[in-house]
């Protein structure tokens, strides 16, 4: 479990609701995956946290940016990362797109097909690519198994491709799914990798890396049941460590690793500090009592996915509490916005009153990319980052420093 001493006394004195993201906590997230994974290259997801201080303390500590179009781009830029250390990581991008990007001066690409390699050369020529393979997504609790990625028949087709417009077939990228729970997920991705790497040699193409995409999981978060997950991330590591050293002594030439982490670095260190809008009970139509807790944000305004897992709730007004079992929903007039329930309910305090304060925590990871502009009147949250030595303060809903 995450520590989350530093996220507490910030929530503590919060005095209205907001996200709050551990800077510290993420730079140690950062140096420790780098001891696991030593010479690796990382570029962070941006999409997980788009907020411009989680991405300047990345950046200082050397890590570059998998970007899925020029807005993120121009973000990642403004950090002052050298541009070679941003990729257009996005498999589905447009002419526009594509051009825009090469402006910026990016030259490293993602494709899985071969329409989108023609556009490359057009827009982006003389640019770096390389070819996302499918996976099957099993064992995350998103799997993406459909909208990216081709076959490794298709991935060789691709390569040659590239090398015929001119472009350089620099290398292959998997994502084994978001919030990956198995080991096994990581061995079958490196084995299809290995096995286009020697397809590669034989057809004279000279790949130079590999990307290993996202998937490592959060340490902090509950599944549907509200019970605790526990992802083998040391046998994911050590996984990832024999094939990295396996592909590199397949590959015909030297090989470099990247990967794309983003939940794993930021969300165990970001929390919500919200507030109970009602704990009410109702009878429902089989007859059953069931009391709901309602929060002060849901499904649209800091807790998207909430539809696959769920989050640790604290009361610090209420400590050993009397609790009764609930279900949590957010404020919004909307039917989606309510943690997944198939447990016997959240515990929560039996006299919990509107206006009470509560700690959502392990949120950091797409709390603030997620959120609508103001579903059904209900603002996005503003947020802080903290560090040891000093708070700092981000937009509020209207864009106003806090």
């Amino acid at each position: 479990m995450p520590d989350h001493g530093r996220l507490r006394a910030a929530l503590a004195a919060a005095e209205d609701d907001r996200i709050i993201y551990d800077l510290d906590g993420i730079e140690a997230q950062y140096d420790a995956l780098l001891r696991e994974l030593p010479g690796i290259e990382v570029r962070f997801a941006m999409k997980a946290c788009p907020v411009d201080e989680v991405l300047d303390c990345l950046a200082a500590r050397g890590a570059g940016f998998d970007a899925a179009g020029p807005q993120e781009i121009a973000q990642a830029l403004r950090t002052g990362v050298p541009v070679e250390r941003i990729h257009y990581g996005n498999t589905v991008k447009s002419d526009r797109q594509i051009a825009e990007a090469y402006r910026l001066g990016v030259r490293d690409f993602a494709t899985d097909s071969l329409a989108d390699v023609a556009a490359l050369a057009e827009h982006a020529p003389g640019a770096r690519v390389f070819c996302r393979l499918a996976t099957t997504g099993e064992g995350a609790l998103w799997g993406l198994s459909r909208k990216f990625g081709c076959s490794p028949e298709d991935a060789v087709r691709v390569l040659e491709a590239t090398r015929d417009a001119g472009l350089v077939p620099a290398g292959l990228s998997v994502h084994v799914g978001s919030q990956q729970l198995t080991s096994e997920a990581w061995q079958h991705a490196l084995e299809t990798l290995a096995s286009v790497i020697e397809e590669a040699n034989r057809r004279g193409i000279l790949l130079d890396h590999v990307n290993l995409g996202g998937g490592l999981p959060a340490l902090g978060v509950l599944d549907r049941r509200g019970e605790p997950l526990h992802p083998p991330v040391d046998k994911m590591f050590a996984v990832i460590r024999e094939g990295m050293q396996r592909l590199g002594e397949l590959s015909a030439a030297p090989l470099g690793f990247l990967l794309e982490p983003g939940r794993h670095l930021v969300a165990d260190h970001g929390a919500i500090r919200a507030h109970i809008a009602r704990l009410t009970d109702r009878q429902q139509l089989d007859g059953e009592r069931t009391h709901w807790l309602y929060l002060s944000c849901g499904k649209f305004n800091g807790l998207y996915e909430m539809d696959e897992l769920r989050y640790r709730l604290e009361f610090p007004t209420h400590p050993d509490a009397v609790t009764v079992p609930a279900v949590v929903a957010g404020p919004s007039c909307d039917s989606d916005d309510a943690f997944a329930d198939e447990g016997a309910g959240v515990p929560v305090p039996r006299d919990a009153a509107s206006g009470d304060p509560v700690w959502i925590l392990s949120c950091g990871a797409y709390a603030a990319a997620y959120t609508t502009r103001g579903f059904n009147g209900f603002p996005p949250l503003p947020y802080s980052c903290v560090r040891a030595d000093r708070p700092s303060g981000g937009p509020g809903p209207e864009g106003e420093p806090q």
